[in-house]
């Protein structure tokens, strides 16, 4: 299969990379009424080549002026090869210079040197302009690499060109794409009988016609209607492609540079990133925290603040794990590569690569943190899990969520879960949605759960159990029900606690009554057989056996767990086997008369009105008769 390959042009301005495009491809990518009048490259420009041997390669050719670099960087997002262009007439420029720079912070590794406009000058300037290249490329990814003097005009040097080109583009291996689709938007227009087009360089994924995508940040959904790759139309289009699509329905206005195209519902947002930053040797003073910045990564240019975590400044030559807090959205993924320029004068400073995608607030020298995040550039998938589920804790993150932060191919992060989950490193809570905890902090927050058991036995040892949701509201920062579940689902199997309807409580606990305890027991229950359905109050209980409440209320919580005594409201119980009996009275009662009024339910029970309306209202409570008008009827066949 053959490569994807995208070679981009940079250098100072007006040392002909647009002309040596144009002499090599027969395009011209100054497209622009400006950039013809100016003579100057303002915004990207995009042509295609077919080498000798049949690779098909896509150009994107960048401005080399410095009030357009961040155009420039824009356009090195998703480049495997470059051609640094220098012009012999005048060697090499601080435009080169902050060129190389960017390309370097970007990650390219592969290119050639350009050494255009030889016809220009005589075999000693020319020799002299081999000579700065040569130290100027010194320590640099282009240090060895092919120097090519040509001449757009005499066409001099373009077979060899050719030929080098050709040599790099067999020897480089491919690149490993995420599985992830996403095209950083770098151009937005409306074709007649087309609608909407957006181009780019598809830097991961695939997209096929039909395929509904997502516009990140503003979460615009449309579906893809054409796809060109290289101007020709093709049904899908894979990572490393020039790509243009065009939409059904979809305003311009709606879609910019710097947005990122994706599949709905994959990308996160966020306005802090965590990130590996190199700070240039080339800076002549140190970088203070809260630096204010200008933020590249793929098309977008963001302004925002570097916060550097274990310092309070870098000098220049220095790398470190930094944060950026930015005023808008960006949606990157981890190992996104990423430029850092100054606010103000704009320059080139920095850059690397995103380590955490969709970070938070962090402590200063914040010791965890820190080694957390050097800790990920060791490129160890299972360290790096295991850091993003620390630090999402009992919320835990979902596979989706995973595949983003980690940049781990998905067939490796599933087989990397599951082998953590065997050995439980990691505790799945969500099957549906597949949400992953760290295991120690499901063990930690399983310890302080068995606690508050304890701690509740301990101070009501009378009662059979906590109510679950009692239990539940003690932990009010947590309020997802599956991960109650999966945790009584896990503390029943190790035989810890034991759940019983909404009752939950240890498995060691046992209800144990003291000697008086279970005389009080006995006379409470007596007190309710002997009264009937015109028991006391339980308050004139409490004062006729002289008990304290405390003990009292436990020991009658005792007998409603164990069904001797049913509540009913106001203070008044009654004998379980007293309401039965009622129960079935007032049952066939209705089966045969179909309803029954106050004044009859008086008569049926012979009580006083003090009794006859907490029974009623009872009966009603526990669905067995439903007020209509003024009488009951049964709620439920019977």
């Amino acid at each position: 299969m053959e490569k994807n390959i995208i070679l981009g042009t940079a250098g100072h301005i007006d040392h002909g990379k647009t002309s040596l495009v144009k002499a090599l491809t027969g395009i011209d990518t100054d497209r622009l009424k400006e950039e013809k009048e100016r003579g100057i490259t303002i915004e990207l420009g995009f042509a295609s080549l077919d080498l000798p041997n049949g690779q098909h390669i896509g150009i994107v050719d960048m401005p080399g002026h410095e009030k357009f670099v961040k155009n420039m960087v824009a356009g090195s997002s998703g480049i495997d090869v470059v051609t640094m262009v220098i012009a012999a007439d005048e060697g090499v420029m601080p435009q080169t210079r902050e060129h190389m720079e960017i390309c370097s912070l970007m990650g390219i590794k592969h290119g050639l040197i350009a050494l255009t406009k030889t016809d220009m000058v005589d075999e000693d300037l020319l020799e002299l302009a081999l000579d700065d290249i040569t130290d100027f490329i010194q320590g640099t990814f282009l240090e060895g690499k092919p120097i090519i003097p040509v001449s757009s005009v005499t066409r001099d040097g373009l077979d060899e060109f050719i030929k080098t080109l050709e040599t790099i583009c067999t020897s480089i291996p491919e690149r490993k794409f995420s599985a992830i689709f996403r095209l950083p938007v770098d151009r937005v227009f409306s074709m007649k009988g087309f609608g909407t087009v957006i181009t780019g360089t598809l830097t991961s994924g695939s997209i096929n016609v039909g395929d509904d995508i997502m516009v990140y940040p503003k979460k615009i959904v449309s579906k893809v209607r054409g796809i060109q790759v290289h101007s020709s139309g093709v049904t899908v289009a894979g990572a490393g492609t020039r790509t243009a699509i065009n939409f059904q329905g979809l305003d311009k206005e709606s879609v910019s540079r710097g947005d990122v195209l994706s599949t709905p519902g994959t990308l996160i947002e966020s306005y802090m990133v965590d990130a590996h930053f190199l700070y240039l040797s080339s800076n002549p003073k140190p970088a203070k925290t809260r630096t204010r910045i200008r933020f590249h990564s793929g098309t977008s240019e963001i302004l925002g603040y570097m916060i550097l975590l274990d310092s309070d400044e870098l000098l220049p030559g220095d790398e470190a794990c930094v944060q950026f807090r930015l005023e808008s959205p960006v949606c990157c993924i981890k190992d996104d590569r990423y430029v850092i320029r100054s606010y103000s004068p704009v320059k080139t400073i920095g850059g690397g690569a995103i380590l955490n995608p969709a970070s938070q607030k962090h402590k200063l020298v914040d010791k965890a943190i820190i080694q957390g995040l050097e800790n990920l550039l060791l490129d160890d998938p299972e360290q790096t899990i295991l850091f993003f589920l620390s630090l999402k804790g009992y919320q835990g993150v979902s596979f989706s969520d995973l595949r983003v932060m980690t940049n781990i191919p998905d067939k490796k992060l599933a087989a990397g879960l599951q082998k953590m989950l065997a050995k439980q490193q990691v505790v799945q809570t969500d099957k549906e949605k597949q949400i992953y905890v760290i295991g120690a902090f499901f063990d930690e927050f399983k310890e302080k759960l068995l606690q508050k058991l304890e701690a509740y036995h301990a101070g009501n040892p009378l009662k059979e159990g906590m109510p679950t949701q009692e239990l539940k509201s003690k932990f009010q920062y947590i309020d997802d029900a599956k991960f109650f579940n999966i945790l009584f689902s896990k503390l029943s199997k190790e035989n810890l606690i034991v759940l019983d309807k909404n009752i939950i409580k240890l498995s060691t606990h046992e209800v144990a009554l003291e000697v008086d305890q279970h005389e009080v027991k006995e006379k409470i229950n007596k007190i309710y057989q002997t009264s009937g359905l015109t028991p006391p109050f339980f308050r004139t209980v409490c004062q006729d056996l002289n008990l304290d409440k405390k003990t009292a209320t436990d020991v009658l919580h005792m007998l409603i767990e164990e069904n001797s005594i049913v509540k009913t409201k106001d203070d008044l119980y009654f004998d379980a086997a007293q309401i039965h009996i009622l129960e079935q009275k007032l049952t066939t009662f209705l089966q045969e008369k179909h309803s029954i009024t106050t004044p009859d339910f008086k008569d049926m029970t012979g009580v006083s009105r003090k009794y006859v309306i907490p029974l009623i209202e009872y009966f009603d409570s526990i669905n067995l008769t439903i007020r209509v008008g003024d009488t009951r009827q049964l709620r439920r066949k019977t």
